[in-house]
């Protein structure tokens, strides 16, 4: 039993979703089973690195340690540096007695590295509008088609936006996805403005009622100040129409490209007001700690997180949960 998606967005009216809603703990085991799979790889990779950290002697050698193979597990320098000078406060005071009592503390830590920012996506608008950023091969599109197709099924009607006109494929892969959900799709010719495409988009919307406008953008250009620009235009063209919009603009970040996701993120928050991330492909080759790096250090709340190419792949992040799944006891030899 996967999350009651109906909790996912601010304004879906949960008890007239469409569908019997899971338990708190059927939820939770949904969840904790794809991710736990999805980690199988970072835990690994921590464990290796843990397998030589003796955690009942807390002296400067054991922080150095710990430092190493937080970075290693792609948690970022900052943060890392952030979690180490809390555990060793922790561990001064008393807090920390033995290895169970460090594990513990440590996953109490790094989930509060996560913004603290509402994880739900705010489709209270009619229509609301959500902007998807992210470069190609991010599973940007994939992810709009996810999306739209949960919306389906709480009986919300989305309208896609095909706005990525300079990769045609992109295109075509964004329609295949209205056809399945069964949403229309607003598309111009191949090389189009991106602009025009959006500004018809809000405007089909609003004409035939639409709940919630997806609007994908591209994700290359020939410069990246191009594609920025880009971006900032596709936003000043929807903020005419309605100036509150875009209610969300969710970015999606490819977990296993590592720090590059982090440098991608940081240029996109730059260019437009991201509101969360989008994280994908955790089920790879991935380093868990790339999702504590980019929420703690560009404030960023984290709202979904991908585990694979299935509807139900895609799931709500949960802090606590993801650092429980990635520090586990197996960092303890267990």
């Amino acid at each position: 039993m996967s999350y009651n998606w109906a909790e996912v967005f601010r304004g879906v009216d949960a008890a007239a979703a469409v569908g019997a809603p899971a338990t708190r703990e059927e939820r939770k085991k949904g969840w904790f089973r794809q991710l736990r799979e999805g980690l199988t790889k970072s835990r690994r990779a921590l464990q290796d690195q843990f397998s030589s950290i003796l955690l009942d002697k807390f002296d400067e050698d054991l922080w150095e340690r710990v430092e190493e193979a937080l970075i290693y597990a792609d948690v970022g320098v900052d943060t890392t540096i952030s979690i180490v000078q809390r555990l060793e406060q922790a561990a001064n005071a008393g807090a920390i007695a033995d290895a169970p009592q460090f594990l513990s503390v440590l996953r109490a830590i790094s989930a509060e590295h996560f913004c603290a920012a509402d994880t739900r996506i705010d489709v209270t608008a009619q229509p609301a509008v959500i902007l998807m950023a992210g470069v190609n091969g991010t599973g940007k599109t994939t992810t709009i088609g996810k999306i739209a197709w949960h919306l389906k099924e709480l009986g919300k009607e989305p309208l896609l936006v095909a706005g990525d006109t300079f990769r045609a494929a992109a295109v075509e892969q964004l329609t295949e996805w209205g056809r399945r959900v069964g949403c229309e799709v607003v598309r111009h010719d191949h090389g189009s403005d991106p602009g025009a495409v959006a500004y018809d988009g809000i405007a089909a919307a609003r004409a035939r009622g639409a709940d919630v406008v997806i609007i994908d953008t591209a994700g290359r250009l020939h410069t990246q100040v191009n594609l920025m620009r880009e971006l900032e235009k596709i936003v000043r063209v929807v903020k005419k129409q309605i100036p509150e919009a875009p209610h969300e603009t969710l970015l999606t970040i490819d977990a296993t490209t590592g720090q590059n996701g982090l440098i991608q993120a940081r240029l996109f928050k730059e260019a437009v007001n991201v509101s969360g991330v989008v994280l994908t492909k955790m089920d790879g080759t991935a380093k868990g700690g790339i999702a504590l790096a980019i929420s703690h250090e560009l404030n960023v709340p984290i709202k979904l997180i991908g585990t694979g190419e299935t509807l139900d792949a895609l799931q709500p992040f949960d802090a606590a949960g993801f650092t429980e799944l990635l520090f586990d006891e197996s960092l303890l030899g267990q």
